[in-house]
């Protein structure tokens, strides 16, 4: 898919935005500089990069959490000022409320944006059923394991029908063979309801397994070193195209250069140690 499409262009674009804050010791710090996305109608990008490279800042501009020190951040072509209610998320920690049911935890998007409470609860039960869930309404988020309390988040953010989802390391802390299905279930749906997907990830064979696209961040302050086409055809069984050739030579071309960069932050780190 083009990224300036039918629709009249990138759904998210930053264009040479630049983000500085003061640190608690009254220095200048630079997050991302001169840096430049673009993500098309229904994209899946993934983003990779050293720890504490900046990937987690660039999804806080595209909310308008942060605001960019300087350049631009756009949403379907206007500039971004306010968080945009057609944004969804999913992060690490799971967003449920520990006092309310699965179901209860699903419907309180759809309710707080006006939604009548019949309708709320059958769409509900039918994204409850979506992420195989039916018949667990009325558990807690304590009852449950962690791929399923992940699944309750992808129905709780899907729910709400989001333009654009911005995903910040959302499975890390599942096992490998439960990260693997929750996968192949976000690609379902994803594949579904053809959303603008921003991912953040440390996993470069994830990275690689899920997006269209993979953008290689420098070592902090972070900007574009490198993108990546993923053409690998779709639909994609995640569980089993890891062993492709194909899918193993682009690893170890993105490695090259992620690896590269994982050093340059390390060697930085020590010496800032030192």
């Amino acid at each position: 898919m083009s990224a300036t499409d039918a629709a009249g262009g990138p759904v998210v674009e930053l264009i040479n935005v630049s983000r500085r804050f003061i640190t608690p010791d009254g220095k200048s710090m630079t997050a991302i500089r001169d840096f430049n996305m673009s993500v098309a109608r229904g994209e899946f990008v993934a983003v990779v990069g050293p720890t504490g490279c900046g990937k987690s800042t660039t999804l806080n501009l595209v909310t308008g959490l942060a605001r960019p020190s300087s350049g631009e951040v756009r949403l379907f072509g206007q500039p971004v000022t306010d968080i945009d209610p057609r944004i969804g998320f999913a992060f690490q920690t799971d967003a449920l409320f520990p006092w309310r049911s699965v179901i209860d935890n699903v419907v309180a998007g759809p309710l707080f944006r006006g939604k009548p409470r019949d309708e709320a609860y059958a769409k509900a039960r039918e994204w409850l059923a979506r992420v195989h869930l039916s018949g667990h309404e009325t558990k807690y988020p304590h009852q449950l394991s962690g791929g399923m309390r992940k699944r309750v988040s992808l129905a709780q953010t899907f729910i709400n029908e989001p333009q654009v989802l911005l995903m910040d390391e959302p499975f890390s802390a599942l096992d490998v063979q439960t990260r693997v299905v929750m996968h192949e279930v976000l690609l379902n749906l994803w594949s579904e309801a053809k959303a603008s997907v921003i991912f953040v990830t440390h996993d470069l064979e994830e990275a690689i397994a899920l997006a269209d696209k993979v953008y290689v961040l420098t070592s902090g302050p972070a900007t574009v070193k490198a993108i990546y086409p993923v053409e690998l055809p779709r639909p994609r069984i995640v569980g089993e195209i890891r062993y492709q050739e194909d899918f193993i030579a682009l690893s170890r071309r993105i490695w090259d250069d992620l690896r590269a960069e994982v050093e340059r932050g390390s060697a930085r780190d020590e010496a800032v140690a030192a």
